[in-house]
């Protein structure tokens, strides 16, 4: 509707061949080509060359309309990778209403320059997080955004308006003041000590301007408590002497104080290298076994698999009842025991069912390989259906 179309590619995920919600319009146009990212949920354009009649319809006609009920959102597309992490002109809004939309953050931002991308950044839901992001194509503008909006009202809300710094630059301030820290937290403290025995403890090691014990409603220790120091080097020593001293019978625990989001994260770490940890561990040794009869228990499932290597865990999962599911898991020592043992049972006949034996995959890993075969079945078909239908309009044709 817009003009002549030379080209579009929707793109998609390698394996599972998923809309990756975005791609990229080409225009025919007799001066310059122009190419488009369009986001069925947004379309994003960023400046190639100069504009054009035909990208500049496109931008005034299409930016934020809607395709299947989603909001698109247009940029110039911009080929150079250096140029599009560029960002010089790029700022970051903060304290926004839940109500401000991507459209409504572009026309306030509008009139300070020429925008490239404009965003409101959105949870799985769609609902806003409260902050966007409103890249200019000089500095210049983003500057004049940033005077002119910031501390502003928008929709009764005091909004920040600042120059976006990259999340690698961030983690980099971070870490530094993460480096620098003086406030300590301290855990299994005996119940008997008070403040002024907590505090003795701690100002040996330099100038204590608060240390606190947390109490319960009846005023008895948790347990725990914080340290802060007037220097950083003073508390790395106390951390340094004190971390998993006994004291009074008990282990302390003496580290840097953390935010409740920044000990989440940390957990967070932790749990997945522990899970990639156990996923190398059992990797290549670990085999599914399926299609068991009712009667085979554990013991007669290890005692199957034991001639071909040492079996460090055997496992039949069953219901709430205690009733076999009809699968379950050997874990072998060694790759090569699995790989043997795969060969020779898989297929074999244990009871009255032939036996399935294969390596034990991650759930996602089984998801995406039985997404892909079926996305790869469907082209099948679709390749078939297209061939047998050109046979038949030629058949028609020479009847």
């Amino acid at each position: 509707m817009i003009g002549p179309v030379a080209s579009i590619r929707v793109c998609r995920d390698a394996v599972t061949r998923r809309s990756l919600g975005y791609a990229y319009v080409n225009y025919l146009n007799s001066s310059d080509g122009e190419f488009f990212t369009f986001n069925l949920a947004r379309i994003f354009c960023k400046k190639l060359n100069r504009p054009s009649s035909t990208g500049e319809r496109a931008l005034e006609q299409l930016n934020y309309s809607l395709i299947k009920q989603r909001p698109c959102r247009i940029m110039w597309s911009q080929r150079d990778p250096a140029l599009r992490k560029n960002g010089a002109g790029n700022i970051f809004i903060k304290n926004l209403d839940e109500n401000i939309d991507n459209k409504a953050l572009h026309d306030t931002f509008a009139a300070f320059g020429n925008i490239l991308s404009c965003k409101v950044a959105v949870d799985g839901q769609g609902n806003s997080l409260g902050y966007g992001f409103v890249h200019y194509d000089t500095a210049e503008a983003a500057r004049a955004a940033i005077e002119g909006v910031n501390g502003m009202l928008l929709n009764d809300k005091v909004v920040y308006v600042g120059i976006h710094i990259p999340k690698r630059e961030r983690q980099a301030k971070i870490d530094e003041i993460r480096a620098h820290f003086t406030n300590l937290y301290i855990k299994n403290l005996p119940l008997e000590v008070d403040e002024a025995e907590f505090r003795s403890m701690f100002e040996k090691y330099g100038k204590v301007t608060s240390a606190v014990i947390t109490m319960d409603n009846e005023g008895k220790s948790k347990g725990f408590g914080f340290v802060n120091y007037e220097n950083h080097e003073d508390a790395a020593k106390a951390v340094d002497d004190l971390h998993e001293k006994d004291y009074k019978g008990q282990q302390l625990y003496v580290a840097r104080a953390q935010r409740k989001s920044e000990r989440e994260e940390e957990l967070k770490k932790s749990y997945e290298q522990k899970k990639y940890e156990q996923t190398l561990k059992y990797q290549g040794v670990n085999l599914y076994v399926k299609n068991l009869d009712d009667d085979v228990d554990e013991e007669k499932l290890k005692a199957e698999f034991e001639p071909f290597g040492q079996i460090t865990s055997c496992k039949i999962m069953s219901d709430d009842k205690g009733a076999s599911k009809g699968f379950g898991f050997v874990c072998f020592s060694a790759p090569d025991e699995a790989t043997k043992a795969v060969t020779e049972l898989n297929g074999k006949m244990i009871g009255t069912k032939p036996l399935y034996v294969s390596l034990a995959q991650r759930k996602d890993v089984r998801k995406q390989q039985l997404e892909a075969q079926v996305a790869q079945r469907n082209q099948i078909r679709s390749q078939q259906l297209v061939s047998f239908f050109t046979l038949f309009t030629l058949a028609l044709k020479l009847y």
